[in-house]
C-alpha cells in the first residue's frame, strides 16, 4: 500500500491519537518493514474476518452451549478452518450441563396493567407454564438486597435496579454486573419467589440482556429474569407512585447434566516445534436471542484472519494455536477444558478476543516487566493503528484465563467498549453492528501482535495440513 495512502486514511479517523502515540516513541525504535506491510495490508485488505463472521452468523446463526446449534457450529468450524488451510483442525470434546429457555413474559397486575419485556438468565430456576404472582420487593442495589431482612422479601418477586453507563473500558461490566451474577442466589436464601433485575446494559432499546448466573451456598433455584431497561425504568415509575406492585412472571427453562460442548482448534505449524506456543481465541458459543456477531463470531473472526494473514506470509517459527473455545457464555467451560488438556505445554503468549469489534485502542502485555524491548516493539509497530500501551492493564479473557492462571505470559488488545452494552446478551447482536473498517483495525492489530511475537516468518513452502 502506498505510505502516503496509508498515513492520510489512518490520520483521518484517529488523528490526536495518532499523533500524540508516535510521538511518545522512543527515537530508536523501527518497525521491520515486512511487519509494517503486513499490519498496513490487513488494515485494507482483510476479507478473512468479514467472511467468517458473516458466514458463521449467516449459516448456523445463535449457537447455545452444549445444543445442537453448537455442535452445528462445531462442524461449520472444523469445515472453515480447513478449508482456509489450518493444519491440525480438530475438536476436543467435553461434558457439561445443557440449560435451556422456554416461554417468557412479564405482566403488571396491579395497580397498573400492563405488559413488560423480560429474558430469563442462564439456569434461571422455571416458574412452569403457570407462570407465578407476587409482590415486588424494590431494591436499588444488590447490596441493599444483601442487607435486607428476611421479611421484606420472603415470598416476594425482587426488583433490583442500578445505573451502569457506557465505559470505554467496559469496566463498568463488574460492578453492575453484580445484580444478575450474586442477586438471583441471595434472593433465593431470603426466602424470595422469584426476582428480576435491570438488564446489565446501557442501551434503551426494548431488549433484554440476559447472561449466566449460578445459584451458590445452597440455594434453591428460583425463577430469575433480566427486564429491558424502558421496562425496568417504568417499573421503578410505577413503584414511586407509593402503591403495593404485583407482576404475573412466566419463565419456562430446563437445565439437564450430560451436554456436550468441544473447543476447535486449528494452528499454523512453526519451524521449531520447541518453541513456546502463541495461543490466540475466542469463543464459538453465544447466547440464543441473537445471532452472536459481537459476541463472539467477530472475535473468532478476528484471530482467524490474524494467523492467516501470518500464514500467507510464511512459516513462523513459533507455531500458532488458533481456538475457537466452545461453551463460554455459561461460565468458561471450553477454556477449563483446554488448559486440563494442554496444561503441560509452553506459551509465549495466550490472548483473547471477546469484546465486540470496534477498534483497538490500547493494549497491554506481561510483556512490559519480562521483556521490555519486545514491549516497546509492539508499541511502535501498534501506534500507527491508534492504539495506545497501558501499563496498568490487566489480562483479558475468560476462556484463556485458565491457562494465565497457570503461568502463561499474557497480551490484552482491547476494543472500544463503548457501545457493546448496548447490544450485549441481546437480540441485537446481530451482523448489522459489526463495522467492517473497524474489524480490519482489529485483524491488523492482532497480526502485527502475532508477527512480532513469531520469532521470525520464512517465507516459502509451508508445513502440509494433517489432521
Amino acid at each position: 500500500m502506498n505510505k502516503h495512502l496509508f498515513a492520510a486514511l489512518f490520520l483521518s479517523a484517529a488523528p490526536a491519537i495518532a499523533q500524540q502515540s508516535i510521538s511518545t516513541l522512543p527515537p530508536s525504535v523501527v518497525t521491520d518493514p515486512r511487519i509494517a506491510a503486513l499490519r498496513d495490508n490487513a488494515l485494507v485488505n482483510d476479507h478473512y474476518a468479514w467472511d467468517i463472521t458473516e458466514g458463521l452468523t449467516t449459516e448456523v446463526g445463535q449457537r447455545l452451549a452444549a445444543t445442537e446449534a453448537e455442535a452445528r457450529a462445531r462442524e461449520w468450524a472444523v469445515r472453515r478452518l480447513t478449508a482456509i488451510g489450518f493444519a491440525n483442525v480438530h475438536v476436543e470434546p467435553f461434558t457439561m450441563p445443557v440449560w435451556t429457555r422456554g416461554a417468557e413474559s412479564a405482566e403488571i397486575v396491579s395497580p397498573f396493567p400492563q405488559k413488560l419485556v423480560v429474558a430469563a438468565l442462564g439456569y434461571s430456576g422455571s416458574t412452569g407454564p403457570g407462570g407465578v404472582t407476587g409482590q415486588i420487593a424494590y431494591f436499588p442495589s444488590v447490596d441493599a438486597l444483601r442487607v435486607a431482612p428476611e421479611s421484606a422479601v420472603r415470598d416476594k418477586i425482587v426488583f433490583i435496579d442500578h445505573n451502569m453507563m457506557p465505559a470505554q473500558d467496559g469496566s463498568g461490566y463488574g460492578q453492575f454486573g453484580a445484580p444478575r451474577r450474586q442477586g438471583p442466589t441471595i434472593a433465593s436464601l431470603k426466602g424470595a419467589l422469584a426476582i428480576v433485575i435491570r438488564s446489565i446494559g446501557t442501551d434503551h432499546h426494548r431488549n433484554p440482556h440476559t447472561g449466566v448466573q449460578y445459584f451458590t451456598d445452597g440455594a434453591k433455584p428460583i425463577p430469575a429474569g433480566a427486564l429491558t431497561v424502558p421496562d425496568a425504568e417504568q417499573l421503578v415509575r410505577i413503584l414511586k407512585r407509593g402503591q403495593p406492585v404485583t407482576m404475573h412472571l412466566t419463565l419456562v427453562s430446563q437445565k439437564a447434566e450430560g451436554g456436550h460442548s468441544g473447543n476447535v482448534i486449528a494452528e499454523v505449524p512453526g519451524r521449531d516445534p520447541k518453541a513456546p506456543i502463541l495461543l490466540v481465541g475466542g469463543h464459538l458459543d453465544s447466547w440464543d436471542q441473537g445471532t452472536g456477531a459481537i459476541d463472539d463470531a467477530s472475535g473468532v473472526a478476528v484471530v482467524t484472519a490474524a494467523a492467516k494473514h501470518i500464514m500467507d506470509a510464511g512459516r513462523p517459527a513459533r507455531t500458532i494455536r488458533v481456538v475457537w473455545f466452545g461453551a463460554e457464555e455459561p461460565g468458561g467451560f471450553g477454556g477449563e477444558a483446554y488448559a486440563k488438556t494442554h496444561g503441560t505445554e509452553h506459551y509465549a503468549i495466550a490472548g483473547e478476543s471477546d469484546f465486540g469489534a470496534d477498534r483497538v485502542w490500547r493494549f497491554s502485555t506481561q510483556l512490559m516487566k519480562t521483556d521490555p524491548a519486545l514491549y516497546e516493539e509492539l508499541t511502535a509497530a501498534l501506534a500507527p493503528l491508534g492504539i495506545t500501551k497501558n501499563d496498568e492493564g490487566d489480562a483479558d479473557g475468560t476462556d484463556v484465563g485458565p491457562t494465565i492462571k497457570a503461568g502463561a505470559p499474557w497480551v490484552s488488545l482491547n476494543q472500544d467498549g463503548t457501545r457493546y452494552f448496548d447490544y450485549h446478551h441481546t437480540p441485537d447482536d446481530t451482523l448489522d453492528k459489526i463495522d467492517p473498517v473497524q474489524l480490519r483495525q482489529n485483524v491488523a492489530a492482532w497480526t502485527t501482535m502475532l508477527a512480532i511475537l513469531s520469532g521470525g516468518i520464512e517465507p516459502g513452502p509451508k508445513q502440509p495440513k494433517r489432521r
